[in-house]
C-alpha cells in the first residue's frame, strides 16, 4: 500500500540555493538549512540540538587540521619560499611553463591513483609552489610578464591539479565515488567489483593526461606568440616615441 512522502524536507536545497545566491556566510547557511530540514521533517527540537552538538563533538578538531598547514604555508611563503621557486626554475634551461605543468600532471595523476591525494592541491601546492615556477620559467625566458599572462599561467596550474586529481583518484580503489557506484549497482542486482571500476578509470585518466598535455604544450607556443607580438609592440612604440 502506498503512502504520501513528505516532501517538505527538501526545503532544505531551497535554503542553501537560496543562501548561496544571496552570498551569505556558508557556515551559517548550512546551519539554517539542516535546522529547516529536521523541523520539516518533523523532529522535536531536543533532537536537533543533540544531533547538531553530536555532529560538533565529532568534527571538533577538524579545524585544527585545515588551519594548521594553511599556517605552515603562510610561515614559509613569507620567508620567501615562492621567490626561491622562481629562482630556482629560472636556473634550469629547458624549463618551460608548459613542460612544467606536464610533470606536475603526470606526478599528480599517479599519486593520486595510490590515494595520495592530499600531496597536492591549491592552497599547499598550486599556490605556493607550481603557479611562481611556472611564472618564474617564462619570465626566465621573456622577460617581464604582465598581468594578464601571470594570471593565465596560475589559471592553467589551477587546471592543471584538478584535472590531475580528478582522473587520477577515479583508479583508486578505495576511492568513495568508486564504493557509492558499486553500492549502488548492487542494489540494483547488478554485481560489479571495485576493482573492475578501478580499472576501467585507467582509459578514461590515460586520455585525460593526453588531452590536458597538448593543451599545455600549446601553451608554450601561444605564449611564445604573444609575448613576442608584445615584445615586438613595445619596440616599435618605443622607437616611435623616441623619433617624436
Amino acid at each position: 500500500m502506498l503512502s504520501d512522502v513528505n516532501l517538505w524536507p527538501l526545503i532544505g536545497v531551497a535554503v542553501i540555493i537560496a543562501g548561496f545566491i544571496l552570498r551569505f556566510n556558508p557556515m551559517l547557511v548550512v546551519i539554517v538549512t539542516a535546522i529547516a530540514t529536521a523541523f520539516a521533517a518533523g523532529f522535536p527540537a531536543d533532537k536537533i540540538l543533540a544531533t547538531i552538538g553530536t555532529g560538533f563533538i565529532k568534527t571538533r578538531n577538524l579545524p585544527l587540521i585545515i588551519l594548521l598547514p594553511l599556517a605552515v604555508i603562510g610561515l614559509l611563503e613569507r620567508h620567501g619560499l615562492r621567490q626561491h621557486a622562481q629562482r630556482w626554475i629560472s636556473s634550469i634551461q629547458s624549463a618551460t611553463a608548459g613542460r612544467l605543468l606536464i610533470v606536475y600532471l603526470a606526478a599528480r595523476q599517479l599519486t593520486a591513483a595510490v590515494g595520495l591525494t592530499s600531496l597536492g592541491g591549491h592552497p599547499q601546492m598550486v599556490r605556493p609552489l607550481l603557479a611562481p615556477m611556472a611564472e618564474g620559467a617564462t619570465e626566465a625566458r621573456y622577460g617581464k610578464l604582465s598581468e594578464r599572462i601571470r594570471h593565465k599561467l596560475r589559471a592553467f596550474s589551477a587546471a592543471t591539479d584538478n584535472v590531475g586529481l580528478f582522473f587520477g583518484e577515479d583508479i583508486f580503489v578505495a576511492f568513495g565515488a568508486i564504493v557509492l557506484m558499486t553500492t549502488f549497482l548492487h542494489e540494483a542486482g547488478i554485481d560489479v567489483e571495485p576493482i573492475h571500476v578501478a580499472l576501467w578509470g585507467i582509459p578514461t585518466a590515460v586520455c585525460a593526461f593526453v588531452i590536458h598535455a597538448v593543451r599545455l604544450y600549446r601553451l608554450d607556443r601561444t605564449l611564445e606568440r604573444e609575448l613576442a607580438q608584445h615584445a615586438a609592440a613595445s619596440s616599435t612604440a618605443a622607437t616611435a616615441t623616441k623619433g617624436a
